[in-house]
């Protein structure tokens, strides 16, 4: 893809608009209209061509949307699994009604090989969302990266430093940020339709603490199986267990994820949205107890409440009925929203009378579709920053990983979120960063 709107050619672009016009010449009499880019289809050189890392559970679900845009075309997946990679491979063929898709064991290979790929998605577990990130920027990919996006607040600053030096475009999935009830409650708050906000929440779920045991050791599968070194990346050693690779369970530990930052991930980010965060210097944090609520006070006197549903994560509570919920409370009542509601919740029906038009004014104003990976889509085109862009992550994950900190200590902080760093405390600060195991590092 050209870095601009002009009419510059890449290369890539040039060589297939070349054969595109050789075949013209040779077969005048029937050029198809997809060819041409009209109706339906896009013609080939106007495509963005992708590929994805990681295919499990999210990773198949994104992919398998990314597939509807009309404009995309996926030429390869990448995952240390085999049986992800063939799964993978199936459903873009089936797309497709071809067997063209390759298939990658090692995402290093992947992106040093496939010089025409334009956008990946990754999707990987979290301790390979940094790093894969910043080698597909590198190899001069554009990247929707599924959160967490990172581990820690070092490998986020990696994130956004390498976006910046290598001009690509990023967008971490906190898709909530471009769906329509979470974009009103956001927009309740930020056009001041709710007055000053005092307070906002964001679920940040049960999560019942990280292990840091291992699991007994078992005996490795077969190498194109499973690459368990390759798996493991930067996280620090220790002997196969199905129990890591199955089923998710590596998002029980330590080594391997991140407790307040699973669903933070998320809902922060839609509570920043909403709030004026231009003149927020620091943040502090009030520890309370194991797993307990945590509340935070801004330094413009706004206080975030990191809510914790105690239960079911699915529990109706007093701030939503749904996950990965937010709500802004002001003087003049308050708006919220979480997954699977017929509408957003407010504190008076008379709010809700301008819905449309207050979405219509978001779409209007940004010029962004609510939908969030076609974002992410028109940005590669237009190489604008995409709603949850690497500030918009790094700022979120940031909070997170501090509340993180904060309950890894078992004591109260304050974060200056200007310097990204904590005020008064060596150990915490010490905890910004963890080691990556050589040589996944970047």
């Amino acid at each position: 893809m050209s870095h601009d709107n002009s009419m510059t050619l890449t290369r890539r672009r040039f060589l297939r608009r070349g054969a595109m016009a050789a075949g013209a010449a040779a077969m005048p009499w029937f050029i198809p209209a997809s060819a041409l880019g009209l109706g339906a289809g896009v013609a080939p050189s106007e495509r963005i061509v992708m590929g994805g890392i990681g295919i499990g559970g999210r990773g198949s679900y994104d992919l398998s949307y990314m597939l509807t845009q009309p404009d995309v075309q996926c030429v390869a997946v990448c995952d240390a699994l085999q049986g992800r990679r063939l799964a993978g491979k199936k459903m873009v063929d089936e797309k497709y009604g071809n067997t063209d898709c390759a298939m990658y064991g090692d995402l290093r290979q992947f992106l040093a090989e496939r010089t025409d790929i334009d956008a990946v998605l990754i999707a990987t577990g979290d301790r390979w969302h940094a790093l894969a990130s910043v080698l597909a920027m590198r190899a001069g990919k554009d990247v929707y990266c599924e959160k967490p996006a990172c581990l820690t607040m070092a490998q986020g600053q990696a994130v956004v430093e390498t976006a910046l030096r290598y001009g690509r475009v990023y967008q971490t999935g906190a898709q909530r940020l471009s769906e329509p009830h979470h974009v009103f409650a956001i927009e309740m708050a930020r056009t001041g339709r709710l007055g000053p906000i005092h307070t906002a929440y964001a679920d940040i779920r049960w999560r019942d603490g990280l292990r840091h045991d291992w699991l007994p050791a078992e005996p490795e599968p077969p190498k194109d199986e499973l690459d368990w070194d390759l798996w493991l990346g930067p996280c620090p050693w220790r002997p196969y267990n199905s129990g890591y690779a199955a089923g998710g369970g590596w998002y029980r530990f330590y080594d391997f994820a991140t407790d307040v930052a699973m669903w933070g991930a998320h809902t922060v980010a839609q509570v920043l949205a909403g709030l004026d965060m231009t003149n927020v210097s620091f943040i502090e944090f009030e520890y309370e107890g194991p797993d307990a609520t945590m509340v935070t006070r801004l330094s413009n006197g706004v206080k975030l409440v990191l809510f914790r549903v105690a239960g079911s994560v699915w529990e109706p509570c007093q701030y939503w009925h749904g996950a990965c919920g937010e709500r802004f409370d002001g003087p003049e009542g308050w708006a919220a929203a979480a997954d699977d509601y017929s509408a957003p919740d407010v504190s008076s029906p008379s709010l809700l009378r301008e819905y449309k038009k207050v979405l219509a004014d978001y779409t209007a104003r940004t010029q962004r579709s609510l939908d969030h990976v076609r974002d992410f889509f028109d940005c590669v085109r237009s190489r604008r920053t995409p709603v949850a862009g690497p500030e918009v992550m790094y700022r979120s994950m940031n909070i997170c990983l501090a509340a993180d900190i904060c309950e890894l200590l078992k004591r109260s902080l304050t974060f200056d979120l200007l310097k990204a760093e904590f005020v008064g405390d060596s150990q915490a600060n010490r905890l910004r960063s963890r080691a990556m195991r050589p040589p996944y590092t970047f």
